[in-house]
């Protein structure tokens, strides 16, 4: 039971973004990021509360290193994690979305990251660099799917980079200008999960809906 527990009190602070910050420090933070962009076992890892508090934590002076080197290493993170997603689809080719379903692969999440993908085409990996789930995945589709690597580049760079910058400088000047808005950390990370959520649901709803009116059309014939 103890190592059960100890176990268990490992996971909820690996969904800490302060915990992450506070134990592993600014290198363990940009492997979190990586992670999250780069192996497909890490969609369930913090990204926007954790960039928003590294801000913050910047501003705090916990992380002692200036902003700017904050903001270009996690965009640097981001663009190898993305890059390491790329090439597991571009291996994998379209046969990952037949893949089966195991404890460290969710075929759900990568269906919802191609319907996405599917209506906003390369600009996925952007507009997706804003949304959990769809984050981890939208590169690997991309290179399911065979994004010219060109392109991909490009729209890889230019989603980590916004992203960061935006999540990361967020929460540096709200922990500059605004007193005591580390008491609000907590109901600004729900804030920032609900709302980084609603696309997700509406993307999964459809997706279902999609899916009824296609085996309803089967049972027809």
């Amino acid at each position: 039971m103890d190592q059960i527990s100890e176990y268990w009190n490992f996971l909820k602070e690996l969904v800490n973004p302060e915990s992450i910050i506070r134990i592993g420090g600014f290198w363990f933070l940009l492997f979190v990021v990586f992670a999250e962009t780069g192996l497909l076992i890490g969609f369930f890892l913090p990204g926007d509360s954790l960039l928003f508090t590294a801000g913050l934590l910047t501003a705090m002076g916990t992380i002692p290193i200036p902003i700017f080197a904050v903001t270009v290493g996690v965009s640097l993170a981001a663009i190898l994690g993305n890059s390491i997603g790329y090439a597991i689809g571009k291996k994998a080719g379209r046969s990952i979305f037949k893949r089966e379903k195991s404890f460290f692969f969710k075929p759900k999440h990568l269906r919802t990251a191609k319907e996405f993908y599917d209506k906003h085409g390369g600009a996925a990996i952007i507009l997706g660099a804003f949304l959990p789930i769809i984050r981890t995945f939208a590169p690997v589709v991309a290179g399911a799917v065979e994004l010219e690597y060109k392109k991909f580049v490009v729209y890889n760079i230019t989603g980590a980079v916004l992203w960061s910058s935006i999540m990361v400088m967020s929460g540096y000047f709200l922990g500059m200008y605004i007193p005591g808005v580390k008491h609000y950390l907590y109901i600004i990370i729900i804030s920032l999960i609900v709302i980084t959520a609603i696309p997700i649901f509406r993307t999964v709803i459809k997706q279902r809906i999609k899916e009824k009116r296609k085996k309803k059309l089967e049972n027809e014939e």
